[in-house]
């Protein structure tokens, strides 16, 4: 059905049988109650605080029993929350909070821990340059600017190897 269909299909409705048919949606589908759940009470700060929990597990994983499990540094588990963000609405400075506390945490891993995977920092490169580019897309850059640069600090301070790659990120941001 198209857009145009379907406006057309619910113009013939009657206010109560729209009704029936979102309360339908709403009950049938958790996207749905998620997205009015959202709307109604957003409680952003709330949803900030969770995604931050559910990051940091990747790294810094706790049982149930209390005893310490081995950290899966999954970039999908962020991504995932970040894409879920986006689709609700969320305010694009708590999206960008959760971008970069992404990269911080993982820094904070990679500081204390070898890492021998390329691919980690491979990924961690195309976090911090999809979260400049969603700064500059959102007009926020200038709110995080010294975050980022920290970030960059860190990785210099890391010996991070593709160190030249997030120093071209920088050198254009900072034209």
């Amino acid at each position: 059905m198209s857009k145009r269909d379907l406006k057309k299909y619910l113009g013939e409705l009657d206010k109560e049988q729209l009704q029936e048919q979102l309360i339908e949606l709403y009950e049938k589908f958790t996207a749905v109650k998620e997205y009015y759940d959202f709307v109604f009470n957003p409680k952003e700060e709330k949803r900030l605080q969770e995604a931050k929990l559910k990051i940091s597990n990747e790294y810094y994983p706790v049982s149930t029993s209390g005893k310490r499990r081995k950290p899966k540094m999954r970039r999908s588990v962020a991504q995932k929350i970040i894409k879920h963000f986006i689709t609700l609405g969320v305010d694009s400075f708590v999206i960008a909070d959760v971008m970069l506390y992404t990269i911080e945490i993982a820094q904070t891993f990679s500081a204390e821990n070898l890492i021998k995977q390329d691919a980690f920092y491979k990924s961690i490169y195309n976090s911090f340059d999809q979260a400049v580019q969603f700064l500059i897309a959102n007009g926020v850059l200038s709110e995080f600017k010294s975050r980022i640069n920290s970030i960059y600090e860190e990785i210099i301070k890391q010996k991070w190897k593709n160190k030249s790659d997030f120093l071209l990120i920088i050198e254009r941001i900072n034209e």
